[in-house]
């Protein structure tokens, strides 16, 4: 695991920034040398060794000798000068109460801190405006209409949060890189190693309780563009929620005076029932008695970036009968794939149980939550599918076998599975969440728009997560890529034991370049 010295930082460098001290002279660098900055919370676990042009990893010169579906990011090195971190609060007095989270917020799965990353290019037409100053200055009168994000939560009976609507404010660093857009290559993919040079995990920010909501950096590069990094405390919103807010965010950084959508809480819309009662199946809260060692070992693992385009998706739909092709969705597709091609490349007894957590947004018209515009909490689920290795991987039922429980797991989510999931929650007591079983989850975000965000220098060229996975080595994301062939598509970022990630990627070149030993109707 990757060694880091904690900086210990005194509470007065922190200022508060209101219409009153806007203005105040600035505050001097943080001279941190960047082997004593700590990685934040989740980033702890990202096993990188920070060089440039390492071998094996894609540069300009050995990009096109790569597989065409597998991409490795490159890593970098710059140094990154950084203010004291400052507390910005609303530029207007926002009302002191305390709000209760929904039980859905609730989950203990969401219990993390989630950081996001967005690259944007110099714009001519910004000439003489300053990315940092116009954010903080929007970030304090968006937070006048997002006043819960500059409280902080506090947990009550039961484990149940709730947030202390006080005004103390969101974390705001101010920094300067130097570097260019340009030296980060055209492969701008998580996981970022140079993360906690342009998000800087201030301690005890990543706290859950009684810590900042949000952290945000801004980092303005030699070449006049920036990156604007964001720390989120997931159980305020999923992506969805967090999308909203930057985009009023980027709204009222362009000029406008409030947001086109009106944040709105009613996170009762989503607490559980009186009296609760369950009437769906939720083996995703079900506790493991003994994990008996099968969590997959952090050690040794290697990440990958592995990219579905058009061809990719038609090959893998040509692995079922032509008549069912248009019954299932490209993610359902994709998904089955994936978890089987994972399977047999971990080589588990065929005897042990494997799950399969997929993110389901609730927001969907499937759903019919009926939530009102502008509600930006967590609204996901997280249903799992539980089986064996052998079942997953035995050719007589195959990946037909794996599609269907995939499509039956997104389906059966509902708006009774919802309510009936929040009853749950709150009837075990907001039960701990713990990876087991070789457990790979799932999470969609090719359509929330994160690239969208536009503060004024327009779109990012790169907008999303900043790492591979909140749950490394036990999750993946479909992020939305396009290749150097301009074809549009996704990339899932992958960690697993170096020997499984090669019959992975084995596994995926026998597929998508049709050299599998066995034809499509003996494998369904």
């Amino acid at each position: 695991m990757t060694q880091f010295l904690l900086f210990t930082m005194r509470r007065r460098a922190l200022k508060l920034i209101s219409p009153s001290n806007m203005h105040y002279p600035r505050l001097q660098y943080l001279d941190i040398p960047y082997h004593q900055k700590p990685l934040s919370s989740i980033a702890q676990s990202l096993l990188f060794t920070l060089k440039k042009h390492t071998p094996g990893l894609v540069t300009p010169s050995n990009i096109h000798n790569q597989k065409p579906f597998s991409i490795m990011a490159q890593s970098l090195i710059f140094p990154v000068k950084k203010r004291a971190p400052e507390l910005v609060t609303p530029s207007k007095p926002t009302p002191h109460e305390v709000k209760l989270l929904s039980d859905i917020d609730d989950q203990d799965l969401l219990r993390l801190h989630v950081p996001l990353i967005q690259f944007y290019n110099y714009d001519p037409n910004m000439k003489g405006k300053d990315p940092v100053d116009v954010i903080r200055k929007a970030l304090a009168e968006t937070l006048v209409f997002y006043y819960p994000f500059a409280g902080r939560l506090r947990e009550g009976p039961s484990r149940k949060l709730m947030v202390d609507c006080n005004e103390e404010g969101v974390l705001f660093i101010e920094a300067d890189a130097d570097v260019s857009l340009k030296d980060f290559s055209d492969n701008l993919l998580p996981p970022f190693s140079f993360l906690d040079e342009v998000l800087y995990d201030v301690p005890g920010s990543s706290n859950m309780l009684n810590a900042p909501l949000l952290l945000i950096q801004v980092t303005r590069l030699k070449c006049g563009g920036f990156i604007f990094a964001i720390r989120l405390n997931h159980t305020m919103s999923d992506a969805f929620g967090i999308v909203q807010f930057m985009n009023a965010l980027a709204e009222i950084c362009r000029g406008m005076n409030e947001p086109s959508i009106s944040p709105v809480w009613c996170r009762e819309l989503l607490s559980a029932r009186n009296p609760p009662r369950v009437t769906c199946y939720h083996p995703e809260l079900e506790q493991a008695h003994d994990n008996k060692g099968t969590v997959i070992s952090l050690d040794n693992m290697v990440p990958r970036s592995f990219f579905f385009g058009p061809n990719e998706v038609a090959t893998i739909r040509s692995l079922l009968p032509t008549k069912l092709r248009p019954e299932y969705s490209k993610y359902e597709i994709i998904t089955a794939f994936i978890w089987r091609c994972r399977t047999i490349a971990l080589q588990l007894d065929s005897n042990e149980r494997v799950r399969l957590n997929i993110v389901v947004n609730g927001r969907g018209k499937s759903v019919n939550l009926e939530l009102p515009n502008g509600y930006y909490g967590n609204v996901v689920a997280n249903p799992a599918i539980i089986t064996t290795a052998g079942k997953i991987v035995d050719n007589t039922l195959g990946y037909m076998y794996v599609l269907n429980l995939v499509k039956n797991a997104k389906n059966k989510v509902t708006k009774e599975y919802m309510h009936s999931l929040a009853d749950l929650i709150v009837i075990k007591g907001r039960p701990l969440f713990t990876p087991t079983e070789f457990m790979l989850l799932v999470s969609d975000i090719r359509h929330l728009g994160f690239k969208d965000i536009d503060f004024g220098w327009g779109k990012a060229v790169y907008g999303g997560p900043a790492i591979d996975s909140p749950l490394h080595g036990t999750a993946c994301l479909y992020i939305p890529f396009t290749n150097a062939k301009g074809e549009e598509g996704f990339t899932v970022p992958l960690c697993l034991p170096a020997q499984a990630m090669e019959r992975f990627e084995k596994e995926l070149d026998s597929v998508l370049k049709g050299n599998s030993k066995q034809s499509a109707d003996s494998d369904l």
